[in-house]
């Protein structure tokens, strides 16, 4: 696993052959989920369904944990170690921290409690901060990119333990909805 982590001379990108003929490194992998729970977000906001709000309320929490846990375990570590930049790999913790404790508060209730749309709401505009931050000119990902991390093997693993841990969901009974969270 640690090989995975090392930098790789003369290949900052991580990028290899035509899009085509590779699969996703770990920061397409990453801006894939963001756009995902972007859209349910969005539909959520939308919707005036309770049915369709506990819907998208699941799959958004059941696809964040994944992406946390993927980034948490494997990513994360990967990015301090190739640029040592404790700030902005701390303040990417902190930001998961505050995110499972309102997952945890919205997965406990649901549309008929009076504060269910307003966690959401305010879900929606942490993710949309912490995505930002990661994605933006000078952020997490153009760092990662710059640092010469091999994108490619990290993407690899990233998708395998993301795959893991949805079998682990479908076998703990929650939502169908899942595996069309996680791309499956």
């Amino acid at each position: 696993m640690a090989s995975t982590r090392k930098k790789t001379a003369g290949h900052k990108s991580g990028r290899q052959g035509s899009a085509r003929n590779r699969k996703p490194d770990a920061i397409e992998l990453l801006k894939a989920d963001h756009r995902q729970v972007e859209g349910w977000f969005e539909q959520f906001e939308k919707t005036n369904s309770s049915q369709r709000k506990q819907d998208l309320a699941t799959k958004i929490c059941q696809a964040l944990r994944v992406h946390t846990q993927i980034e948490e375990e494997i990513f994360y570590p990967a990015f301090l170690e190739a640029t040592e930049d404790t700030d902005m790999h701390h303040e990417a913790e902190v930001e998961h921290d505050g995110a499972k404790k309102l997952i945890a508060q919205i997965e406990k209730s649901g549309p008929s409690d009076e504060y269910f749309d307003s966690r959401v709401k305010v879900l929606s505009e942490m993710i949309k901060h912490h995505v930002k931050e990661e994605e933006q000119r000078g952020g997490m990902f153009a760092e990662a990119r710059q640092s010469g991390m091999d994108l490619q093997a990290l993407g690899a693993e990233m998708k395998a333990r993301k795959d893991e841990l949805s079998g682990k969901t479908r076998r703990g009974g929650l939502a169908a909805g899942m595996e069309y969270a996680l791309g499956m």
